[in-house]
C-alpha cells in the first residue's frame, strides 16, 4: 500500500513524545513512508511586541532572553528523545531532511524551524500524506490544542492523534465514525490506507449523530469499491452523549484507532456546548485520526 509516503510529526515537546514517536516508527515501517520529526523553535524576538506598554526595555530584553532560554531547552530536550529513540530503533534509516527520500524502505528524519508554529505546521502539512501529533496531554483543555487545530483548519490533509502511552503493535482493528457529512467523508477517505490492512473495520453509526447525507450502509457499499469488508453497528449515545458512546463502541469492538470529522458543527459551539469531536479530543485512549 502506497498511499502514505510522507508522515509529519511536529513535536513542541517531549510531552507524551515517546508514544507519539512510537507509532510513527511503526506507521512508517508499516508503509514503507518517510517519518519527518519537526520541532518550531520559537522566536524569541517575538515577544517584544506582545510585551505591552509599561515595561522597560531592560525588562523586555530580560523577557526575551528567558523565553530565548526555554525554547533551547525544548530543542535540545526533544532532539535529546530523537536521537534515543532512533539509536534504540536500528531498523529505520536515518537520513537528512532536506535529502532524497529512500523509496523502499522506513526512514526517519528531524529539524528544527525557528518561527511561529502555528504557520509553519500547516505549511509543512500540506506537503505530507498525514500528520502525526503528539496526544496534548493537559487536562480538561486537550480541544485547545493550537498545534492539533492549526493542522485541523488550515493543511487540508488529515491530523492522527497519538495516544498518551505508548502503543504496541501495528493498527488491526479500525472503526470509522460516520455522520453523513463532508468531514466524515474526508476521514473515510483517510482512514483507507489503514483500512486496507485491517483484520476488521467497522462503521459506527447513531440516529442522533447522524446529518443530511449517506447512510452508514452506503459507506459499507464505498468500502467495498476499494476491496474492503467492513460492517456497520449503531451504537447508542452514553449518559446522553454521543462521544462517551463513540469510544464505548470503539473499546467493545478492541479498535486501535478510530476515523472520524472533525468539527461538523462550529469549533466555538463545540467549545461552548461540547461535542462529540472534544468529547473525543479529552478521553480518548486510542489512536484517533480526524479530519474536516
Amino acid at each position: 500500500m502506497k498511499d502514505v509516503r510522507k508522515i509529519l510529526l511536529p513535536m513542541v515537546s517531549t510531552s507524551n513524545g515517546e508514544a507519539a514517536l512510537t507509532r510513527g516508527y511503526n506507521f512508517a515501517r508499516r508503509f514503507g513512508a518517510h517519518l519527518a520529526v519537526l520541532h518550531v523553535r520559537p522566536d524569541g524576538r517575538d515577544i517584544a511586541p506582545l510585551a505591552g506598554e509599561g515595561l522597560s526595555g531592560a525588562m523586555v530584553e530580560d523577557l526575551m532572553r528567558t523565553a530565548e532560554h526555554e525554547s533551547s531547552r525544548h530543542a535540545q530536550e526533544v532532539r535529546a528523545l530523537f536521537e534515543r529513540f532512533v539509536a534504540a530503533h536500528p531498523d529505520i534509516e536515518v537520513i537528512s531532511p532536506h535529502s532524497s527520500f529512500p523509496w523502499d524502505k522506513a526512514s526517519i528524519s528531524f529539524n528544527i524551524l525557528s518561527g511561529a508554529e502555528s504557520e509553519i505546521v500547516p505549511a509543512h502539512a500540506r506537503l505530507s500524506d498525514f500528520t502525526l501529533v503528539p496526544h496534548p496531554d493537559s487536562g480538561a483543555e486537550v480541544s485547545s490544542s493550537e498545534t492539533l487545530h492549526a493542522v485541523l483548519f488550515d493543511s487540508g490533509r488529515p491530523v492522527v492523534i497519538a495516544p498518551r502511552t505508548t502503543p504496541t503493535g501495528m493498527i488491526k482493528r479500525v472503526c470509522i465514525g460516520w455522520n453523513g457529512t463532508a468531514e466524515s467523508s474526508s476521514a473515510l477517505r483517510g482512514a483507507l490506507a489503514w483500512a486496507h490492512t485491517a483484520e476488521a473495520v467497522r462503521v459506527l453509526h447513531c440516529e442522533d449523530y447522524q446529518r443530511r447525507g449517506p447512510k452508514a450502509r452506503d459507506v459499507i457499499d464505498y468500502l467495498s469499491f476499494h476491496g474492503i469488508k467492513a460492517e456497520a453497528v449503531e451504537f447508542p449515545p452514553v449518559d446522553r452523549d454521543v462521544g462517551k458512546g463513540l469510544l464505548a463502541a470503539c473499546h467493545d469492538f478492541g479498535a486501535d484507532m478510530l476515523a472520524m470529522g472533525a468539527y461538523s458543527h462550529s469549533r466555538l459551539r463545540q467549545l461552548i456546548l461540547g461535542g462529540v469531536t472534544r468529547y473525543t479530543l479529552e478521553h480518548a485512549d486510542l489512536t484517533v485520526l480526524m479530519s474536516r
